[in-house]
């Protein structure tokens, strides 16, 4: 029964549980269901399929929404099965609390706060990293995963491997998640960012025990690997469809595209010339012949060169799909004058693609590699010259 029955009212208003994912925690999980249930007695425990004696420490609560199962499948596999049993349950949100003793129940009350002005988004438990008991490891994996959350998303947050979290799990039931083990923690923050769902974070307590009294089943090597992994994956969504897709939603709305060609094409403060060399710069990366990488490397270089990266993103843009046979058609054509036969013959129509030229790639690579270049300069060329008659129609444009 809980202690707290205005919180325990809140919890039951706000449709909101408790879900306790562990492993192998005999020692330390009764504390923590024991804390928590002073506060709410909504509780999901997932026994992740635990070797010890937790399963018999689980049977001393049997009032307790238990999930069992007898293989440990990973953390990330806990926590979708809780999400489903909530959703099952009739709860909107969830959450989040380890079982190693780690966090304090008393910081539900914050996480209830915030849900009453933030409903809908995830909260996240923000740990103070600079206290003197933090690992060394965590602290660095903590602002390792941070940088990675922020190129991936553009969104700062403080902590971002914390496992106390609250989630909207009403938003989150029809998603279908691919990882199953600590990096899932990483995989369902980003893609509720990808997905528009608020993300903000509350100030929370962490006690870390002595070295010698820490039980941790994160595996240094493995886990740090697949999280690698799974950042280099996410990264390469985020900017192949996830950023250029937020750009041109936000450019169709209202009078952004206004907004964009006063601050990007108009811009006082950048020379003409930059974004010329910006939009030349991005026709060339969308045409030459590297296909799946455009994209990418057009922003890697636009930063190493100093361009206008949002005028490279839009101009390498030209190679969508319904600009493709195009493209690949003059390649081909283009690349008949480097070749000593003349070249080999293609005809435009709709079953144009990449198989058909494979019989001439050489022509096929010069061709693009001469296309990009002519179609760059030439497109840097009439920029160019449209920014300067803009310039002396408007006072103030240089």
């Amino acid at each position: 029964m809980s202690d707290n029955p205005s919180l325990q009212a809140q919890f039951g208003h706000l449709r909101t549980c408790v879900i306790i994912p562990t492993y192998n925690n005999a020692t330390t999980v009764a504390a923590v269901i024991a804390d928590v249930l002073r506060f709410t007695n909504n509780i999901i425990v997932v026994n992740d399929g635990s070797t010890d004696s937790t399963g018999a420490v689980l049977t001393t609560f049997p009032h307790l929404e238990v999930i069992s199962y007898p293989d440990n499948r990973g953390k990330g596999t806990a926590l979708q099965k809780g999400f489903k049993k909530a959703v099952e349950a009739g709860y909107d949100h969830a959450i989040t609390i380890d079982a190693d003793g780690q966090h304090f129940a008393g910081d539900l009350v914050h996480f209830i706060e915030k849900l009453n002005s933030t409903a809908g988004a995830i909260i996240m438990g923000a740990r103070n990293m600079d206290q003197s008991t933090v690992p060394g490891g965590s602290s660095f994996g903590n602002r390792f995963s941070n940088f990675w959350f922020k190129v991936e998303t553009g969104i700062n947050l403080p902590d971002t491997q914390t496992g106390y979290r609250l989630y909207p799990v009403f938003l989150l039931k029809d998603m279908h998640f691919y990882t199953a083990k600590y990096e899932f923690e990483i995989e369902v923050l980003v893609r509720a960012a990808w997905k528009g769902i608020p993300i903000t974070s509350v100030p929370i307590s962490v006690y870390y025990p002595p070295a010698e009294a820490r039980i941790s089943h994160f595996r240094p090597f493995r886990d740090f690997f697949r999280i690698s992994v799974l950042n280099t994956i996410l990264v390469l969504i985020a900017f192949l469809y996830i950023k250029p897709r937020d750009f041109f939603r936000w450019l169709s709305r209202g009078e952004n595209w206004k907004v964009f060609i006063k601050n990007q094409l108009l811009n006082t403060n950048e020379p003409a010339h930059v974004k010329a060399l910006s939009v030349g710069f991005g026709i060339f990366m969308g045409i030459v012949p590297i296909w799946g990488f455009q994209l990418v490397t057009a922003i890697f270089l636009s930063v190493l060169f100093r361009l206008n990266k949002m005028l490279v993103i839009i101009a390498a843009n030209i190679s969508i799909p319904p600009m493709i046979p195009l493209i690949i058609f003059l390649s081909f054509k283009t690349g008949a004058i480097w070749m000593n036969d003349g070249g080999g013959d293609l005809l435009f129509s709709k079953d144009l693609s990449f198989e058909s030229i494979k019989v001439n790639f050489q022509q096929y690579f010069y061709g693009g590699i001469t296309l990009a270049v002519i179609a760059g300069i030439l497109s840097a060329l009439v920029t160019w010259i449209l920014l300067f008659f803009f310039r002396k129609k408007i006072p103030g444009v240089v």
